[in-house]
């Protein structure tokens, strides 16, 4: 039924590495058929034995890392060590919703005006839309995957037409898992519009998590009210990186350079817009702009640290945002050196001197550039960090703890690192304010993404 198949590159060389069966409307309706069918017998599967599944899950995860990360290298262009740790970080999330399948709490209790019991309880939501990026193609589908089928639910998954590989290959070993068939159905597509608006026009699907654009997110909510879809979105970030005066700036260089181009920069959760103290600013900038210099950039077998952008309109994207900064007054302080690289390359980069209001500051880059401005009042600062729609993600470096937990608190943002450059855990909520989504994943509450409450009055005479 697919619609014959497309190609899929390597964005470090531009060169086709397979082709993919491109699904259409009618692969769409028939994996939703195949969830729909496969959901009573997995829903009733008792929570050890899903539990167990998924730890097996994690295990050949585990197992086959090496393999998987290959495949995240080479179609997604991430180097070795963010390959290798986007594997590993995927593969816990079957390990700890492997320990939270068996832990779906419930209530028992009198009604205040007696004559009742209340028994409170939680089920599968049912058959769940998933809908992921090509930033973290191993990490996103788990993610979902994990905490729908400890739920109860089963799945239809489509993952980015970038990077369809890593998510075949993770389907592949829930089959070995044992998973059953049926309860976890992959789509890939170039025709995302058709493949995903025939699921949410269809009434066997009760779910739709999506991780992507807030462009995207919003059509896709529009879509979902037409039948009140259960809907969890995680969408874009504009992240601040906030150093105060008496902040450790070996810390805080250490905490940006992973915040900032871990993935090239390629993350929701990057850091964005980087506000120093100017009493620190000219210190800050001269660690933290030697560190970027010497980063290497390059194909992932190369062993370069900084991989290539998805395409090359993403580089065209990056290049014109830092042209509008530099218009608007920003200069390029330190810059890395690309070479003669064939792929979709762009040099990590300093911007130094830029206002608060500079148009660079208003975007998601979604690439390894790092804009710094100055500032001198804690109001001022939270003023700017908030002055934004996003609100997924913000990082603050301090040397007083009280201190970076006031200015912490003041931030309209759902994840708040600390003197931390990393802010996602499997064991923690991860999702954003404002237009950053709806929803968490991850920890408890990624688990009741996909239940529903149910509770029964018992009768009770007194």
């Amino acid at each position: 039924m697919t619609a014959g198949t497309f190609p899929v590159d390597n964005p470090a060389t531009g060169e086709v590495i397979t082709r993919v069966a491109n699904g259409d409307g009618a692969d769409a309706t028939a994996a939703v058929a195949a969830a729909h069918a496969a959901l009573p017998g997995w829903r009733d599967t008792p929570a050890r034995a899903r539990s167990e599944a998924l730890t097996r899950c994690y295990q050949l995860m585990v197992r086959d890392r090496d393999r998987l990360a290959a495949l995240v290298m080479a179609e997604n262009g991430k180097s070795r060590t963010d390959a290798i740790g986007e594997i590993t970080y995927a593969a816990e999330f079957f390990r700890w919703y492997a320990e939270e399948a068996v832990r779906s709490g419930g209530d028992y209790g009198a009604t205040p005006s007696g004559g009742a019991r209340t028994v409170v309880t939680h089920r599968a939501v049912g058959v769940a839309a998933l809908v992921t990026p090509w930033n973290f193609p191993a990490a996103m589908a788990t993610r979902k995957i994990a905490p729908a089928l400890a739920a109860g639910c089963t799945v239809v998954l489509k993952p980015a037409a970038e990077t369809p590989m890593t998510a075949i290959a993770i389907a592949e070993l829930l089959t070995e898992a044992g998973i059953p068939d049926g309860v976890v159905n992959v789509v890939a597509t170039t025709d995302a519009a058709t493949v995903v608006g025939t699921w949410l026009d269809d009434s066997r699907i009760r779910k739709i998590s999506f991780t992507g654009s807030t462009g995207v997110g919003r059509l896709l909510l529009r879509q979902a009210a037409e039948r009140i879809v259960n809907s969890s979105m995680e969408l874009g970030g504009n992240a601040p990186f906030i150093v105060t005066a008496d902040a450790d700036l070996d810390a805080a260089v250490e905490g940006a350079m992973i915040a900032k181009f871990r993935n090239g920069g390629q993350a929701c959760t990057a850091a964005n817009r980087f506000y120093v103290h100017s009493a620190v600013i000219d210190d800050f900038t001269q660690r933290f702009g030697i560190r970027v210099k010497e980063l290497t950039v390059g194909a992932a077998d190369s062993g370069a640290q900084i991989g290539p952008l998805i395409s090359q309109r993403a580089v065209a994207n990056v290049s014109a945002l830092v042209d509008d900064a530099v218009r608007a007054g920003a200069h390029i302080s330190h810059q890395a050196s690309v070479g003669d690289c064939a792929g979709y390359f762009y040099p990590p980069t300093v911007l130094s001197g830029v206002r608060f209001d500079n148009p660079i500051i208003e975007n998601e880059i979604f690439g390894p550039v790092a804009p710094i401005v100055e500032w001198r009042d804690d109001a001022e600062v939270i003023e700017w960090a908030n002055a934004s729609e996003m609100g997924l993600a913000a990082y603050v470096y301090a040397g007083n703890l009280q201190r970076a937990m006031r200015i912490a608190e003041s931030l309209e943002s759902g994840m708040v690192g600390i003197n931390r450059g990393v802010v996602s855990d499997p064991s923690a909520p991860f999702g954003g304010f404002k237009q950053s989504g709806l929803g968490r994943e991850g920890a408890r509450l990624g688990l009741e993404e996909f239940q529903e409450t149910q509770y029964f009055s018992l009768d009770w005479p007194a």
